[in-house]
């Protein structure tokens, strides 16, 4: 060891695993189209394409068992004049998905079951899928499509008329609208669905209150002038956004939602490549994975301590456009897979990654596998329009590691992700105001401690544990103050004989304070002085030998962590 200090990570050394051509989806005819979407959609069954297709628009769904050489011809997914632009699967439901388009409409479809890209029939005779329903109100191109992730049936839908529409799909009707008065480039929900963050052309950064069709917080985003994205960060009150600084500069932020004035830190520099960076949140790593399109690097970083550690950087020669990211239930466990993104290449293939965690794989990991959202919203559409807010109930990922299904463990919460309150922002709305759950300031998780401690005692440490040094320094002071009364029992019999219970302890009592004996009814503030002084000066003692103790503690515990690491990583070389 260098004496070098080394942040320890459970995902220090996840590495990302491309996949052999042959177990790729090849033979594909990925859109060309230039506006700016991902073009792949992935959920645990079936991968969407943006498909280019003359004669209209299309999407291709893959099955994702059918893997290699796609045939010719295939079934699409047409109805659209114009191209597809984006599409979404409904987060309960693994059938459904809706697609937006430059002709303006919104199509809702379902895949049929047996659902296959190599049907048993002559070319000429396969058969296109037809929507099941449609979405009209929007005068001009569709350019994305999100689901709400907590209520069923709920979807934000961004529109080049400058609006984005909220539309309850059963009832087939828009229900708000929200005007930006620019083109949006990227949206994101809260993870209880109240919520939903925008960037846009305008180089504005907003979070919108949206059953109130109106900004909580609207403020300056990145300043260039490419395309900049937005992610909630799952169940946390904190958003990343990718963007360009004015150089042209590649760029990533991090948003307190309960101060989105500004970057928490700043907007940080990445690189100065030219293009846009997808951002995608893993929940149950608290991991952010930066995808550059153009580029064939994929980027990740821990969330720990209010920022973003660099772990690694997956590098590729093969440039992607399109992006996709796996829901935590589709990753394979027992290869301790903890995210797989889907890229295309070339147009022509897609590629899935697989960033693997390097442990022994013959048990369920369940500190790197917490539980996450299943198939059940927390709400209806109806319920979420009349102002609920909830999380999602939780699955265990061992019932699935195990085959034995989809097994809830935590039902659905009712907490807000966010500190927004509506009613400060606009007052004069009393009903808005009567909304309790949105008052509520704390969020869901909270992995790492508070930022709140820099600048104490512990901040001289170089090392990154020093956030998690002082949160157990304050809890052993607290205890330790609840400790001071203890010596009292072995003080001399005089000081003994003084009964007041306001008086919890004196140590050590000078000889001027007994030299002059006092009756038992003399006053007691005299005393009380004397023994508060006393206690501080111990207490003060008491917090430096634990400062010292927890100091030492801190650095044999690094070492052991770091011994391990290596270990385990030694251990899956030999593996390998």
């Amino acid at each position: 060891m260098s004496g070098r200090f080394v942040r320890s990570s459970k995902y220090r050394h996840v590495f990302g695993q491309p996949t052999r051509r042959e177990q790729c989806y090849d033979n594909l005819r990925v859109s060309r189209n230039a506006w700016d979407t991902n073009l792949l959609k992935v959920n645990p069954k079936y991968l969407a394409v943006n498909w280019e297709a003359g004669g209209g628009g299309a999407f291709a769904v893959i099955p994702l068992e059918e893997r290699g050489k796609l045939p010719e011809k295939i079934p699409l997914f047409r109805g659209h004049t114009a191209a597809v632009l984006d599409t979404d699967w409904n987060p309960f439901n693994d059938s459904l998905i809706a697609s937006g388009s430059d002709d303006g409409k919104v199509f809702l479809w379902r895949v049929p079951d047996n659902f296959t890209i190599r049907p048993d029939v002559e070319s000429d005779d396969v058969q296109d899928v037809s929507p099941v329903g449609k979405l009209s109100g929007h005068p001009r191109k569709v350019g994305q499509v999100l689901f709400n992730p907590a209520a069923e049936n709920v979807l934000a839908t961004a529109s080049g008329d400058f609006t984005i529409k909220i539309w309850d799909i059963e009832a087939g009707a828009s229900k708000f609208t929200l005007k930006l008065g620019d083109v949006v480039q990227s949206q994101s929900w809260s993870a209880n669905g109240s919520l939903l963050v925008t960037t846009s052309r305008d180089k504005k950064f907003r979070i919108w209150d949206v059953r109130q069709e109106r900004p909580a917080i609207e403020t300056a985003g990145h300043s260039g002038a490419k395309n900049s994205r937005a992610v909630w960060m799952g169940e946390h009150d904190r958003i990343a956004t990718t963007g360009f600084s004015k150089m042209s500069d590649r760029q990533l932020a991090l948003w307190d939602v309960r101060a989105a004035r500004e970057p928490t830190s700043g907007f940080k520099t990445l690189d100065s490549i030219s293009g846009v960076c997808v951002p995608f949140w893993d929940d149950g790593t608290q991991c952010l994975y930066l995808a550059g399109k153009g580029d064939g690097n994929i980027r990740y970083f821990e969330y720990e301590n209010d920022k973003f550690e660099f772990l690694s950087e997956y590098k590729s020669g093969d440039p992607q456009r399109g992006l996709a990211f796996m829901p935590k239930r589709g990753v394979n466990m027992h290869q301790n897979e903890v995210v797989r993104i889907y890229k295309s290449v070339s147009d022509t293939y897609i590629e899935p990654i697989s960033f693997i965690v390097p442990r022994r794989s013959e048990t369920f990991q369940d500190d790197i596998y917490p539980p996450t959202v299943g198939l059940k919203p927390a709400m209806s559409a109806s319920e979420w329009l009349d102002g609920k807010e909830a999380i999602p109930p939780k699955i265990s990922l061992e019932s699935i590691y195990e085959g034995s299904g989809l097994q809830e463990v935590t039902p659905s919460q009712a907490k807000p992700t966010s500190t927004i309150s509506a009613p400060a922002l606009e007052p004069a709305q009393p009903a808005k105001a009567a909304e309790p759950v949105r008052s509520e300031p704390t969020p869901v998780v909270r992995p790492a401690p508070s930022m709140k401690d820099q600048g104490a005692s512990m901040a001289a440490m170089v090392d990154k544990f020093a956030d998690d040094d002082e949160e157990k320094e304050e809890v052993d002071d607290a205890s330790s103050f609840e400790e001071v009364p203890k010596p009292v029992e072995r003080a001399s019999s005089p000081v003994k004989s003084t009964p007041p219970k306001e008086i919890p302890v004196i140590k050590e009592t000078p000889a001027s304070a007994i030299s002059k004996p006092s009756p038992i009814n003399e006053p007691v503030a005299k005393s009380s002085s004397i023994s508060s002084d006393s206690v501080k000066d111990d207490i003060a003692e008491i917090k430096a030998l634990i400062a010292q103790q927890t100091k030492t503690i801190a650095s044999q515990a690094e070492q052991v962590q770091n011994l391990t690491a290596e270990i385990e990583s030694l251990k899956s070389k030999l593996d390998g």
